[in-house]
């Protein structure tokens, strides 16, 4: 079995629903692009990936992925996932301007390719540990500006069934802790509330917040500051109750240190920026072994979101699965990344990624079809 072609549409959509009912900011790209890869194989077994393009970079991405790797790929056997999965990082010493986002996606692609041909979902590949996660839902910061949209949003997601709320706080402790006390009081004692502060805060409010957030017992406080401020994040794990959650941006290789470091109380992770699924469960299993909680984070784009959710369903040391804003899910059949009855997300039930493409949907999307490599 060989891989024969690599082919990338460039998936566009606006990002009008992102501001509503405010219209998108002028200094803001007007759309997003996630570029959607198909790896080919001589036994007409496609994989499938996605990457997604928050600032503008999704065309960039798309074609660096066929300049740089096309060649790593073509002709390669796509079940020896791990040779390549090596290969490409090993080639990532060099490549000094681009981070491991990309090759962590072709991983995904392989996964999938490898879950056809053996007629099973990726999870049971893994090693299948559940069928369903608890999901929770994240309400970015233009949805809950003030103290009375955080009432509304926080009973809408309740109402949906969501196993948790998670709210994107960034205005410092004088702006936030009101809007944290309203989220506890109107869910109540005992459901999960969680705060990311998307890495904006000084330590002193960090420390205000993390004070309010132990009175409130919310599940965890994420990236309160960037991810490589040790110091800072190891001093406030060890000032407050409310376990500090941090490493999105940490490559794998990176982690340890962090880990052995004490900078964190529980690990952040996703296919996207952990080098795709077979990264992600390498750093699930140096969790486990230290004792060490992984949280899975949405890579906000749903191919990848469902990759994250076949490992999330191989691990125990995954309490919950993250919804974002419903712009994200879009292009696949079904609704796969809805929650459901019982507040979880569920795993697919088909070979590989297990999900059907909306290529209709997908066609009316697509700006561009990029194929092969200009050398």
């Amino acid at each position: 079995m060989q891989i024969t072609e690599i082919s990338t549409r460039r998936v566009r959509i606006s990002r009008d629903a992102w501001y509503a009912p405010l219209p998108i900011p002028k200094d803001e790209v007007p759309y997003y692009e996630f570029p959607l890869t198909t790896i080919h194989t001589d036994v007409g077994v496609d994989g499938y990936t996605m990457d997604f393009g928050a600032r503008g970079q999704g065309r960039g991405s798309a074609y660096l992925l066929h300049d740089v790797y096309y060649h790593d790929l073509i002709g390669r056997d796509p079940l020896n996932h791990g040779a390549i999965w090596q290969s490409l990082r090993m080639k990532k010493r060099h490549l000094y301007n681009m981070t491991e986002a990309i090759w962590s996606n072709i991983d995904v692609a392989l996964w999938d390719i490898k879950g056809k041909v053996a007629g099973l979902p990726i999870c049971v590949l893994l090693g299948r540990y559940r069928d369903r996660v608890p999901l929770y839902a994240t309400c970015p910061p233009q949805t809950i500006p003030g103290v009375d949209e955080v009432e509304e949003e926080v009973r809408q997601k309740i109402r949906e069934g969501f196993a948790g709320v998670k709210l994107q706080l960034s205005g410092g402790s004088n702006l936030d802790i009101p809007r944290l006390r309203k989220a506890r009081e109107v869910a109540g004692n005992g459901y999960p509330l969680m705060l990311d502060s998307s890495a904006v805060l000084s330590y002193e409010d960090a420390l205000k917040i993390g004070y309010e957030l132990d009175e409130l017992s919310y599940e965890w406080f994420e990236e309160p500051f960037p991810d490589r401020h040790i110091l800072q994040l190891k001093k406030l794990a060890q000032n407050i109750k409310t376990p500090v959650l941090a490493g999105e941006t940490v490559s794998l290789i990176e982690l340890p240190q962090f880990i052995v470091e004490g900078a964190v109380d529980m690990v952040r992770g996703d296919v996207h920026i952990k080098s795709g699924i077979t990264g992600l469960m390498k750093a699930i299993g140096m969790c486990e072994i230290m004792g060490f909680g992984l949280e899975i984070h949405t890579a906000a784009t749903p191919l990848l979101d469902i990759a994250n959710l076949h490992v999330g369903c191989a691990t125990h040391v995954s309490r919950f699965l993250e919804s974002h804003h419903p712009i994200f899910r879009f292009g696949l059949k079904g609704n796969p990344l809805e929650v459901m009855g019982d507040g979880c997300q569920h795993l697919p039930t088909g070979p590989g990624l297990g999900v059907d493409m909306d290529w209709d949907w997908i066609d009316d999307h697509t700006v561009e079809i990029i194929t092969g490599c200009e050398y």
